[in-house]
């Protein structure tokens, strides 16, 4: 059971995609930097500094192209002493769906709260990329998605949680949200 679902307060649960839904990047970032031999945490360390203005908050707000993105955090990483193309970091981002949360999903929707799935995320520009089945059946489930590169805030961001708010037609007092971060 969800902490809060079942609290007749309660009239909506909200959703982080990535690290709830599909498993999380960080784990690939991990991959990455041993198999590179960087340091443990670099790439979200990276993602820390100037975490409102730096190349994947421009990126999820759609305010750079992927390859200004990969050459801004190339050079926001050499700046901590090791440069990581920007490029390589996206490729790391696909993570596999959790069953088990797509269940908890479906127990949700069936106990009748409204949803909504609430993900920073970048937009492709390649053409050649698909939708992933396995993504966009689990996204269809969802009342509504919010997507940063589309509204042009992300999380933190609190504007990012009042379109969520709004959409849902609840108070943030009536939401439940779903994390893999603090």
């Amino acid at each position: 059971m969800i902490a809060g679902v079942g609290d007749s307060r309660i009239s909506a649960v909200l959703w982080d995609f990535g690290g709830v839904i599909l498993t999380s990047p960080f784990e690939a970032f991990n991959r990455y930097e041993a198999e590179h031999h960087l340091p443990v945490d670099f790439i979200r360390t990276v993602n820390t500094v100037n975490p409102d203005h730096n190349a994947w908050a421009k990126l999820e707000r759609s305010a750079v192209t992927p390859a200004e993105f990969d050459a801004l955090f190339a050079d926001e990483s050499e700046l901590l002493g090791h440069r990581v193309p920007g490029v390589d970091v996206l490729a790391l981002l696909a993570g596999a769906v959790r069953p088990e949360m797509e269940r908890a999903l479906d127990c949700v929707i069936a106990a009748g709260y409204a949803t909504a799935c609430l993900t920073n995320n970048v937009v492709s520009h390649d053409a050649a990329v698909q939708p992933r089945p396995d993504v966009v059946n689990v996204m269809l489930k969802f009342d509504h998605v919010v997507e940063s590169s589309k509204v042009g805030v992300r999380k933190p961001e609190p504007r990012f949680y009042e379109i969520a708010c709004a959409l849902v037609g609840a108070s943030p007092d009536q939401c439940v949200f779903l994390d893999d971060l603090g």
